[in-house]
């Protein structure tokens, strides 16, 4: 079932480009979001039959492609990058449902549908992938579709901004594939399965070394300062679908690499290395958190607090204790649900009102003219990205705390205060866009339609339902003990 993950959005993409062109016609939507929908289905069926109590891989699968160059279909699943994949189906399924993807709203809708299924595609298989040149392929693809959906259907900077994310991925593109390359020469036998590559016979300085062209490589994707300035470009020109995406899931490439071939296939000397990480992950987290209190542009306010966030999990990794990865674990879901769900939230207000600058809205909580419905579902968003207590954001940020605090306790309570910025920047948030008194120039503003309902209260409601009940999340933790 792992490689219907990655064929049927494939399908789904061919069959797209084949049907004829219907002008007005959300054919190629309506295509898109069944096989979207059959694929989050089939990740639901694999997450059912996951079991829990197996310590590493399952459903594992390997056959030989180019074996002169190493490079086998080589595939597997286990907690760490099942959570993902369903998070990574679930958003583009819903994303489907925002009304920018509408024919009517969007150019080249046959172009788009198709990039965003590619997308799923590739990101799917670099999550199940168990071959470094395999990940690397499919880490690199992903790329185009990517940046032809930031340039295309962006916004004013949008080219900037796609450009901006090519460089930069492309830079990290560099040292991923230079460390995976070194590990296959230095390594017996020619062959880039993750299952054979036992760094721990290698001299202490190459293992240093390679190990720091892998952290560099996803520092760039997560990002951590100061490697970050591509996302709050990358996020804000976006269109609303990309954004989400973006946050989403794609982001959490960087993340899952950084555990995946950093603390995975280095643990000796990832000690050696971790305290700078951390210490990279604290500024990250400060400065994401002051930067987005003085944002005046609601959708740049959000990427910088994703910035911040998205730290708390680097910190997490670089302590590389059992329960700090599962926090860890349960902080890449949490933030993918939350990020989603702000993005999509954001783009309505954008949609209704024409604008995203904060002094410009007020009062959208009215009952009668205004977004109520949008405000209570972005007190719930702000409520657990703050990390309250009964929703999904306290668990990934308290264990990820607890289990940072006994290797680096000063580096944890810093990361305590950018939890309290938190507050700061989306009270302002709260406070100027949806409380106070409505302009009577704004009139009423249109009612938000049913099929934008949808994707926000499922949100919400995924985002509790893990808030009250993390053990789905916490079990997935047994890919620790194959760490």
């Amino acid at each position: 079932m792992l490689n219907l993950l990655l064929i049927i959005p494939i399908i789904g993409a061919i069959i797209i480009g084949i049907i004829p062109n219907k002008k007005e016609s959300n054919l190629s939507k309506n295509i898109a979001f069944t096989f979207s929908l059959i694929t989050f289905i089939i990740s639901l069926m694999i997450g059912l039959n996951f079991d829990y109590q197996i310590t590493g891989l399952q459903s594992q699968l390997s056959l030989e492609w180019l074996p002169f160059i190493g490079l086998n279909y080589t595939v597997g699943i286990d907690g760490l990058s099942l959570p993902l994949i369903i998070l990574n189906c679930l958003i583009v399924t819903l994303s489907f449902y925002n009304g920018e993807v509408d024919s009517k709203k969007l150019t080249k809708p046959k172009l788009y549908c198709i990039l965003i299924l590619l997308l799923t595609a590739c990101v799917n298989g670099a999550l199940i992938a168990q071959n470094l040149l395999l990940f690397f392929i499919l880490y690199e693809i992903k790329l185009v579709p990517t940046y032809l959906l930031i340039s295309i259907w962006g916004r004013d900077k949008s080219g900037y901004a796609g450009i901006k994310y090519l460089l930069y991925t492309a830079f990290s593109s560099i040292f991923v594939l230079t460390a995976f390359l070194g590990l296959n020469f230095l390594m017996e036998g020619n062959t880039f399965d993750i299952a054979q590559i036992n760094t721990e016979v290698l001299p202490y300085g190459k293992q240093i070394l390679l190990l720091l062209m892998v952290v560099i490589g996803f520092a760039i994707k997560i990002p951590i300062f100061p490697l970050h300035t591509w996302l709050p470009d990358a996020y804000t020109e976006s269109s609303t679908p990309v954004s989400m995406l973006l946050g989403g899931i794609v982001s959490k490439l960087g993340t899952y690499g950084l555990i995946r071939f950093g603390l995975q296939l280095f643990p000796e000397v990832w000690g050696d290395v971790a305290p700078y990480l951390a210490i990279l992950a604290v500024i990250s987290a400060i400065y994401g958190s002051l930067v987005a209190i003085s944002q005046t542009d609601i959708k740049k306010m959000i990427a910088y607090a994703s910035l911040a966030h998205i730290n708390f999990v680097v910190l997490a990794t670089a302590a590389g204790t059992s329960l700090s990865i599962t926090g860890a674990i349960c902080q890449m879901f949490a933030h993918g649900l939350i990020v989603a769900l702000l993005f999509n939230l954001v783009g309505i207000v954008e949609e209704k009102t024409g604008t995203r600058e904060l002094s410009e809205l007020h009062g959208l909580m009215n009952p009668y003219r205004g977004l109520p419905f949008v405000g209570g579902l972005m007190i719930v968003a702000v409520m657990a990205s703050a990390g309250i207590p009964g929703m999904v954001g306290f668990i990934g940020e308290f264990l990820s705390f607890q289990g940072s605090f006994s290797v680096y306790p000063i580096y944890t309570l810093i990361c305590l205060i950018a939890t309290g910025l938190t507050s700061v920047y989306f009270v302002i948030l709260l406070n100027r866009v949806f409380f106070g008194r409505m302009e009577n120039q704004r009139g009423y503003l249109p009612k938000v339609a049913n099929y934008e309902r949808i994707p926000v209260v499922i949100f919400a409601i995924l985002i509790i339902f893990f808030g009250l009940q993390p053990s789905f999340l916490t079990n997935l933790a047994v890919v620790i003990r194959s760490i």
